[in-house]
């Protein structure tokens, strides 16, 4: 691994999270496929040798409790929903190197080989632990075979995560008041003796780790917080039968007072049906470590397709290759602390960078496949859209760390507005001109101003790739489209066709350069489109194979008449799939009033309590809200606590004053209507909390990233009481 600038001389390998076997896929799940597939695809531009490989997460309970419920096995359920994703990435252009899954043969054999390792360097022990035991089924519960609440959070928590409300990672023994899953009884603890990662171990290479990893800041900074706290070591055998074996049955590994490593006689991987185990069987290893290592077993299989001539895996995860993953941030624990850390003790390549994308939420929530609020893939397919429409939607629209709140209005205003009325209006403008008066690329050279400004979109997507931003890429395709639309309106090359034939034509040679400059970096973003445009433009071959350099050769002397690329989204589309996908998200809002319903009742109980005790004098207060809001609202609302780090007044506004907040992950421009109440000299250093998924606004041409919590008429900044980090989620 370098930290030079792509491209670099060592080959690269780009990975996307991988998707649990267990259900369709929706516009959420794509933003990280799409983004990754964009980012691999712009390596590529750049010059750099790049592949992409993901492939199924076979295994955990999400998958045996759904096959569970269905009466089926766990790996002919799985298998099913693999082929199902391996036929539906293709048809929004993600194009993986290769796609495999985790119960496969290689990945199998690599798990156990790395966990031996492990196991062998002393970094694996034995300890007992309490695991939830339902009493009525006679069996254990791993992960998602137990609900309760989260003891960090209060959030109803699910088995191995808090994924309804702070997303922390849980260990066995830590959910509250734990449920089982398989008869609805309240699950007991029973002592269990389990095998544990000693992440405890690598603390200073985590936090050294962290200092050079490139990526998105969110994945930087969210796992410093973990290390401050004091890393916890990991469970990584689970009591289920559903899963890759563990690679020991003896005695090999030593208690947690002696741990020397040893070795013993390993077992293979069979496929059993998939149910937690009883006494006496054998463990298997968490999800969790499996998963991960199919990043390189895909690598790996890649490899051996095409020859290790042409790219070989060893030299990407075992020497000085260039490995990047987009994932969801709510796995950034899992990536950003235990996977490096298994790689180093395992004699293995780290990431170079990690890049963490934001949610796609629907009215400010997030969507749930159980719910049917979402945007699902395949019916986006159905409506009859291109593909490359939501790609340069979800790639373009906010920054790949933050979250998005999707709507067909936004949708329809991205496309009409930025692929139609600047991309395809270009293209289709200066390549029909040319076509009728020249019958192609007019014979002239490039004039300097043209070449400049093409060189200066080429050297902003170079940048914006080893930025890991695709929303740059984009821009620098859109903003060259914006800048030829602008130069052929100020040229007006249609009247000196007559007056001046010789500038008509340098005009045109510019036009069509910059058109073909514009489709070889929005490639990476919306591919099918560049592509058609390569073939309107007379060139051969597949414009994925042009690198940046492309942009400024010459373009055919000779081309088609083109026809438009881009179909505008009228309004009546709009409003009939707005009023479907209100319908149901309504739906699905009705029924998680119902399934609230007894928790809100003695949430009602204990607030009169609070009230009849209350003796503060409210007559000058504002009274209270009578419309509640569900738990679900409440966790919808992103609060930090930021710190300013510059305020003053905005001029011509008698209120409003312009923040810069830091909030940890980024820093934050704010509107806020203090001018006049607070003395903008002292804010600075002050710590303030801080609305962060608030709706972006623009007051008197200023644009606000977020809202600035305060009371009363006064504006009394809300402020934190103790040491709360910048960066913390107030919940």
């Amino acid at each position: 691994m370098s930290h030079d600038e792509f491209p670099t001389d060592e080959p690269a390998v780009v990975t996307c999270g991988l998707p649990y076997a267990n259900g369709d896929l929706h516009i959420g799940h794509l933003r990280g496929y799409i983004g990754a597939d964009a980012f691999n695809r712009a390596l590529e531009m750049l010059g750099q040798e790049s592949i992409y490989v993901c492939g199924s997460d076979m295994h955990g309970t999400p998958v045996a409790v759904n096959a569970e419920q269905q009466g089926v096995d766990p790996e002919d359920f799985a298998l099913d929903w693999h082929e199902q994703y391996e036929e539906t990435f293709p048809k929004f252009n993600v194009d993986f190197d290769n796609y495999g899954h985790t119960h496969d043969e290689t990945n199998t054999e690599l798990t156990q080989e790395i966990v031996r390792t492990l196991d062998d360097e002393g970094y694996i022990y034995e300890k007992e632990i309490q695991v939830a035991y339902d009493p009525e089924a006679d069996q254990y519960l791993p992960d998602r075979y137990v609900e309760g609440t989260c003891p960090y959070c209060g959030a109803k928590a699910r088995g191995d995560e808090c994924d309804e409300g702070c997303q922390r990672h849980l260990e066995p023994g830590e959910v509250e008041d734990p449920t089982s899953t398989i008869t609805g009884n309240p699950a007991e603890y029973r002592e269990r003796t389990h095998k544990f990662f000693e992440v405890s171990e690598f603390t200073d290479f985590l936090t050294e780790f962290l200092d050079g990893l490139e990526g998105t800041s969110n994945a930087r900074n969210q796992p410093r917080q973990w290390i401050e706290d004091g890393l916890q070591d990991w469970c990584i055998t689970r009591d289920m039968d559903w899963g890759i074996d563990y690679p020991d049955d003896g005695d090999s590994v030593a208690p947690e007072e002696q741990r020397d490593g040893g070795s013993a006689e390993r077992s293979s991987v069979d496929s059993q049906a998939a149910k937690p185990r009883d006494d006496g069987d054998d463990l298997v290893l968490y999800v969790w470590v499996d998963a991960p290592i199919e990043y390189i077993s895909s690598t790996k299989q890649y490899s051996e397709r095409v020859g290790t001539d042409e790219y070989d895996w060893e030299q990407v995860w075992k020497g000085d290759g260039e490995i990047m993953h987009v994932i969801g941030r709510d796995i950034i624990q899992h990536h950003a602390i235990f996977w490096p850390a298994m790689l180093e003790g395992a004699g293995y390549n780290k990431p170079r960078g990690i890049a963490a994308t934001g949610f796609i939420t629907i009215n400010g929530k997030g969507l749930s496949t159980s719910r049917n609020r979402a945007i699902w893939a395949k019916e986006y397919l159905d409506e009859g859209f291109h593909p490359d429409l939501l790609r340069y939607y979800l790639t373009t629209t906010g920054g790949l760390q933050q979250d998005v709140d999707f709507s067909w209005d936004a949708f329809q205003e991205k496309v009409n507005g930025e692929l139609v009325g600047t991309v395809g209006n270009f293209w289709y403008r200066s390549l029909l001109f040319a076509y009728r008066n020249f019958e192609g690329t007019p014979d002239a050279d490039v004039s300097e101003e043209v070449r400049e400004r093409i060189e200066d979109a080429i050297a902003d997507a170079r940048e914006n790739v080893n930025d890991y931003s695709m929303r740059g890429v984009g821009q620098a395709a859109t903003g060259l489209a914006q800048y030829g639309n602008e130069y052929i309106q100020r040229n007006e090359p249609w009247k000196l066709t007559d007056e001046d034939p010789e500038r008509a034509a340098q005009v045109i040679r510019d036009c069509v350069q910059i058109a073909k400059a514009v489709g070889v970096l929005i490639e990476p973003i919306t591919p099918d489109k560049a592509q058609a445009l390569w073939a309107q433009i007379g060139e051969d071959g597949d414009v994925a194979d042009a690198r940046l350099e492309h942009a400024l050769e010459a373009p055919p002397q000779t081309f088609e008449e083109p026809g438009e690329l881009f179909e505008k989204i009228e309004d009546e589309r709009v409003e009939e799939l707005t009023a479907k996908l209100e319908e149901r998200v309504e739906a699905a809002s009705d029924d998680d009033e119902e399934s609230d319903g007894d928790a809100a009742e003695t949430e009602s109980d204990d607030t009169d309590a609070s009230e009849s005790e209350s003796m503060t004098d409210t007559g000058d207060l504002e009274a209270l809200a009578e419309d509640r809001i569900s738990f679900d609202d409440f966790q919808a609302l992103d609060i930090r606590v930021g710190r300013i780090e510059a305020a003053e007044g905005i001029e011509g506004a008698d209120d409003l004053a312009r923040l810069e907040v830091d909030i940890g992950f980024e820093t934050r421009q704010i509107v806020a209507g203090i001018k006049q109440l607070h003395d903008l000299d002292e804010l600075p250093g002050e710590k303030c909390v801080l609305l962060s998924n608030m709706e972006k606004a623009e007051l008197f041409g200023v644009e606000s990233n977020g809202m600035i919590l305060a009371a009363g008429e006064e504006a009394d900044l809300l402020t934190t009481h103790g040491d709360a980090d910048v960066g913390e989620k107030v919940r």
